[in-house]
């Protein structure tokens, strides 16, 4: 049958092979780990990163124009017609909760007994002189 080594494996003509290559991986990760954590590797990429986005610039107003009259177009909302009716729903929702605070509040008043509402008009009355 096959050929195997002193532990009873079969022979594996390329385990030197996958040894040298994890070695290599190995220091390769280091020498890459010490590089990116130096700060100029910091100051590098922070700069090529400053000019890509200066650069691309132009091309997300363009974008971001082509999109919108696509959208009119094909008569569908648009990130700022989202907002715009995100912002009137919050309104919507904060005046309900206002309303819901004053029906409560009422509600409240009107279910208290003939006696408490008196001495609290009574107790109003004294605060206001």
């Amino acid at each position: 049958m096959g050929e195997s080594n002193n532990d009873g494996k079969p022979f594996d003509p390329f385990e030197a092979w996958r040894g040298i290559r994890n070695e290599s991986l190995d220091a390769w990760s280091k020498v890459m780990i010490q590089a990116v954590n130096s700060e100029e590797y910091a100051k590098t990429s922070g700069a090529m990163l400053d000019a890509y986005l200066t650069a691309s610039i132009p091309f997300n107003e363009m974008l971001k124009k082509a999109m919108t009259q696509a959208l009119q177009q094909a008569n569908m909302p648009t990130r700022s017609d989202f907002i715009s009716l995100a912002e009137r729903m919050t309104q919507v929702e904060m005046r309900i909760d206002d309303i819901d605070a004053k029906l409560d509040h009422a509600a409240m008043r009107h279910a208290e007994p003939p006696e408490k509402k008196k001495s609290k008009d009574k107790e109003k009355n004294k605060e206001g002189e």
